[in-house]
C-alpha cells in the first residue's frame, strides 16, 4: 500500500481520535465493534459514523460486517498514527521519497526542521512475500495468537534496541533516533549496498573488516543471522556499515552455530563470486570435520568466547534463557563450585536439624497416660532418693532442673494451646456475626393470617 502523505494534512483532530479509538480496541479484538469505537472515541457531538466513512475513503481502516459490522487499522493508518506522534515530538517535519523495499519494511527519507535528513524505516509484517514470520522470527516468544501490526511494533522496539546498543559499543551502525509504533527512525548512511559494488580498491581489507565484524558480534554474545551483502552498506571510502537488526539472536541459541556458519558462508561466498578471491583452505563444505579450526583462518563458532560482553543478556536477546543469566552471575562473582559445594554441605546440615526439630515436636505432642505417669513418678522418685543417699549434690540439682525445664515446657504448651482456642473462637464468632439470620420468603405468611387463623382454631378445638 502506497504512502501517501498529502492525506495527512486534510486529517482532522476527530480523525485521529477515531484512529486511536480503533487502535485501544484492537488490543482485544479483531474486528473492533463500531459501537466500542463510539465509546472509546467519545466524540462531543458523536458523529463517529461519519468520522469511520471518511477514514474508510483514505483506505485507513477496513470494514467487515461479516459476524458483526467493525472496523480494523490497516498498515497506512498504522503509519498515518506513528508519523502524526513523531512529528508532534518534533522528530521530523516532512517525509521524502522512499529509498528502499524489503520484505519486512518500507524506507523513507525524512527531514528536520533544521534540514537535516534521516531515514524512517516504517516494519511491514505479514506481506504474502514472507508470511513465514511466527516460524523464522522469535517476535511472538510464548504467545499464541498474534496481530500483523503488534508484529510489526515488537519488530520495531527491538531493532532500535539492538542499534542503540552496538552504537554505544562502537559498532559501525547508523545513528537511532527515535521510535514509535512500527516506525524507527535513524541516520541516514550516505552509501550503497553492498550487492550494488561492482569493484573495490581494497577488497582484501573490506573482506577482513566484515568477518571482523561477525566474530567482534559473537565475542558480544550476539549472532546477526542475516549478514549478508543486502544488509551491509559502503560508501566511497570503503567504510562499512551493519544495518537490519530484528533477527538477531543470542550466542546460548540452539541453532546460535548454524546460524554463525551460515553468515560466514554467506560472505566467503559473495567474495569468492564478486570480486575472485580465492580461499583454498575452504574448498570443502563448512562442516567437514577433518578440517582442523586452529590451523584454518576461517572463524569457527567453537573458537570464540565471549570476553568483550554480555550484551544478550541486557537485551534479552533471543535463546538466552533464565538459566544462562544464572550462569553467568555465578562466574561473575567466582568461584562456582565451591559455592555450590558449601550451599550443598549447608542445605543436608539444614534438613538434619529440621528433622530433628520434627520429631521432638511430635514427641512433645504424644501425651502419656495416667499408668505410664504414675510409673515415671516412681522412678523419678526412686533415682531422686539414690542419688540422696549416695551424697551426690549435683545429681540432685540436676534432676531438679530438668523438672523445672519440664514444667516450664508444659505449661508453655498448654498456655499456646489455650491462646489458639481463644483465637478460634473469636474467629468463629466474628463468623456468625457477620452472617445475619435471613427471614424465609414465606416468613410473611406467619406474620398475618393463615399460621394465627390456624392456632386459633386449633385452641377452640381443644376447649369443646
Amino acid at each position: 500500500m502506497k504512502l501517501d502523505v498529502d492525506v495527512l494534512r486534510y486529517l482532522s483532530k476527530d480523525d485521529f481520535r477515531v484512529l486511536t479509538a480503533v487502535e485501544m480496541g484492537m488490543r482485544n479484538h479483531e474486528i473492533v465493534p463500531s459501537e466500542l469505537i463510539g465509546r472509546i472515541a467519545s466524540l462531543k457531538h458523536g458523529g463517529t459514523y461519519k468520522v469511520l466513512k471518511n477514514l474508510l475513503k483514505h483506505k485507513l481502516v477496513h470494514h467487515d460486517s461479516s459476524k458483526y459490522d467493525g472496523f480494523r487499522l490497516t498498515y497506512l493508518g498504522y503509519d498515518f498514527l506513528a508519523i502524526k506522534t513523531m512529528v508532534n515530538r518534533g522528530v521530523f517535519t516532512a517525509v521524502g521519497r522512499q529509498i528502499g523495499v524489503g520484505k519486512e519494511s518500507d524506507i523513507f527519507e525524512v527531514a528536520s526542521e533544521d534540514g537535516t535528513v534521516m531515514a524512517m524505516k516504517l516494519h511491514r509484517l505479514g506481506r504474502t512475500s514472507f508470511r513465514a514470520v511466527k516460524s523464522k522470527r522469535d517476535y511472538l516468544r510464548h504467545r499464541s495468537s498474534f496481530n500483523w501490526l503488534y508484529l510489526s511494533r515488537l519488530a520495531a522496539l527491538k531493532e532500535f534496541a539492538f542499534m542503540k546498543a552496538l552504537e554505544e559499543h562502537g559498532f559501525p551502525v547508523p545513528n537511532a533516533v527515535d521510535c514509535n509504533r512500527h516506525c524507527v527512525v535513524m541516520s541516514l548512511i550516505q552509501g550503497y549496498p553492498l550487492v550494488q559494488v561492482k569493484q573495490l580498491q581494497n577488497p582484501d581489507t573490506v573482506f577482513e573488516t566484515i568477518i571482523g565484524l561477525v566474530v567482534r558480534l559473537a565475542e558480544h554474545g550476539l549472532i546477526h543471522c542475516d549478514f549478508n551483502e543486502f544488509n551491509i552498506m559502503i560508501d566511497d571510502d570503503e567504510k562499512v556499515t551493519m544495518i537490519d537488526f530484528p533477527q538477531m539472536v543470542s550466542v546460548s541459541h540452539r541453532n546460535a552455530q548454524m546460524y554463525f556458519d551460515r553468515d560466514i558462508e554467506c560472505i566467503y561466498k559473495f567474495f569468492g563470486k564478486r570480486f575472485n578471491l580465492s580461499f583454498e583452505e575452504h574448498s570443502d563444505d563448512i562442516d567437514n570435520s577433518e578440517v582442523d579450526p586452529d590451523e584454518s583462518s576461517r572463524p569457527s563458532f567453537s573458537s570464540i568466547t565471549k570476553t568483550a560482553g554480555f550484551l544478550d543478556k541486557e537485551l534479552a536477546a533471543s535463546g538466552f534463557t533464565r538459566k544462562d543469566e544464572d550462569e553467568i552471575q555465578k562466574f561473575i562473582e567466582g568461584d562456582v563450585e565451591e559455592d555450590d559445594l558449601s550451599h550443598g554441605e549447608h542445605d543436608s546440615e539444614l534438613c538434619q536439624t529440621n528433622i530433628k526439630g520434627f520429631d521432638s515436636l511430635h514427641l512433645d505432642q504424644e501425651e502419656p497416660t495416667s499408668s505410664c505417669n504414675e510409673e515415671g513418678q516412681v522412678d523419678e522418685n526412686l533415682q531422686t532418693s539414690e542419688a540422696g543417699q549416695s551424697g551426690d549434690p549435683e545429681g540432685q540439682n540436676s534432676s531438679s532442673e530438668e523438672e523445672d525445664n519440664e514444667q516450664k515446657g508444659d505449661k508453655d504448651d498448654t498456655e499456646l494451646v489455650k491462646s489458639l482456642a481463644k483465637q478460634r473462637r473469636r474467629a468463629m464468632a466474628q463468623a456468625r456475626k457477620g452472617h445475619k439470620n435471613t427471614a424465609s420468603r414465606n416468613s410473611y405468611k406467619d406474620k398475618g393470617g393463615k399460621s394465627s387463623n390456624s392456632s386459633k382454631i386449633q385452641k377452640q378445638l381443644s376447649s369443646w
